[in-house]
């Protein structure tokens, strides 16, 4: 059926410009799709210095342009993080690559904040949207291996995440700068789009019937499941620190390290800012373990940022490297970890609309922290403002290390959960 008569929740036969592959091609087209979405939110990091320069910014405007994502990207996971449940997954990728690809016009054409504003927003929205589509379609897609599907999941936005900064430095000093570096993700949206669109979807799992498809769309209440409310919570407070610990290393650290670092280079900025995300990305698929890897990689988290905010005082850049690597093994392990413990306790009934309300705490965590540092920073000054940042990011990531160890002795061990 086509994507319109999903979007309608009617059901229709197969069109005759449609393929049904097996389950690995679904497997990467559906990580491929959350992979460029991903990226494609996140190939600004490495020219915001140019963009605080060029559009007159500041310190307060960069963060609003970054944040303006992140409050779209919370805003729709609330209002939309269920649709795929009923309209199907195919459909809601299908919305989501399309809003994405406006966003991505919009922020390279953009010529002042408003517009900025306006691009990122769309580009969370597409997010939101794929988010828990994603992580649901891979999970029906490996039913008896719910512990790869949260892998695939994470390993898709984390590894867009990381990517981002790298490839969008890469590209910046082709012709053009910015305009061509969103010209050419466009177009690889618009290549992504092909197999997604002629894939022969499968039903919804949820489809209402014609009296109640308003109803089923409407905007639901945060969900939390009762049978899983610590291992919720967990996920969502790792989530939120390290988001919010990324949310700086993408948005004001690409101009402050490269200053402390002495960056000339566009794509050696976008490499510093995106190797603690590449190293979350990777260690979730080289680091294996159980529950103790929570403590571990919480720990691992407030060194990293203790030694990413001494290594750019005394700018040290080999420090700052390894505090980034630090941080970005610490982060993989701690938030992998937590992730799949709760979405292991939940349903699959449950699972899109779990995935939904963790990133929209996690996601939280790279707005509100971020836009308050921002403001710090044009009233006190950014390093005063950096030097608490760091501190208290490392103080919360302990005394979650703290929780987490408390509540290991409490279930009895390093149970294998990933």
């Amino acid at each position: 059926m086509s994507v319109i008569s999903e979007l309608r929740m009617q059901h229709g036969t197969p069109r005759m410009m449609s393929w049904n592959p097996g389950t690995a091609t679904r497997l990467t087209i559906t990580i491929l799709v959350s992979f460029t979405l991903l990226v494609g939110a996140n190939l600004a990091t490495p020219l915001y210095p140019q963009l605080q320069a060029d559009l007159h910014l500041g310190a307060m405007g960069t963060t609003i342009a970054f944040a303006s994502y992140v409050c779209s990207l919370m805003f729709f996971l609330l209002v939309v993080g269920h649709w795929s449940d009923h309209v199907g997954r195919r459909a809601a990728l299908v919305l989501a690559v399309g809003v994405s690809l406006l966003g991505t016009l919009a922020f390279g054409a953009a010529g002042n904040l408003w517009q900025l504003c306006l691009g990122r927003g769309l580009q969370g929205a597409g997010v939101a949207l794929a988010t828990g589509a994603s992580a649901a379609a891979l999970r029906e897609l490996l039913p008896s291996k719910p512990e790869w599907a949260s892998r695939f999941t994470l390993l898709a936005s984390s590894g867009g995440v990381a990517f981002g900064p790298l490839i969008g430095g890469a590209l910046a000093g082709l012709p053009g700068g910015r305009s061509t570096v969103f010209l050419i993700q466009a177009v690889l949206l618009l290549v992504v789009l092909v197999p997604l669109g002629t894939l022969q979807a499968r039903p919804a799992i949820a489809m209402a019937n014609r009296g109640e498809r308003s109803r089923a769309l409407a905007p639901r209440r945060v969900g939390i499941p009762s049978n899983a409310r610590t291992e919720f919570w967990m996920a969502s407070l790792v989530g939120f620190l390290s988001f919010a610990i990324f949310g700086f290393v993408l948005s004001l650290a690409p101009g402050y390290l490269a200053g402390a670092f002495e960056l000339q280079s566009l794509w050696a900025v976008g490499l510093v800012a995106g190797l603690p995300l590449g190293i979350a990305a990777l260690s979730q698929i080289v680091v294996r373990g159980g529950k103790i890897l929570l403590p571990l990689g919480l720990g691992l988290m407030a060194a990293g940022t203790l030694a990413l905010l001494v290594g750019a005082t005394l700018g040290w850049l080999w420090l700052g490297v390894l505090a980034m690597v630090v941080l970005g093994l610490g982060q993989g392990i701690a938030f992998r970890t937590a992730f799949g413990l709760c979405v292991d306790a939940v349903s699959p009934a449950s699972h899109a609309q779990t995935v939904s309300s963790i990133y929209l705490v996690t996601y939280l965590g790279s707005a509100l922290p971020v836009i308050v540092l921002g403001w710090a920073a044009g009233r006190f000054g950014q390093l005063p403002s950096i030097m608490v940042f760091c501190i208290a990011g490392a103080a919360a990531a302990l005394l979650l290390l703290v929780w987490s160890a408390l509540s290991l002795r409490r279930t009895g061990g390093p149970s294998r959960v990933v």
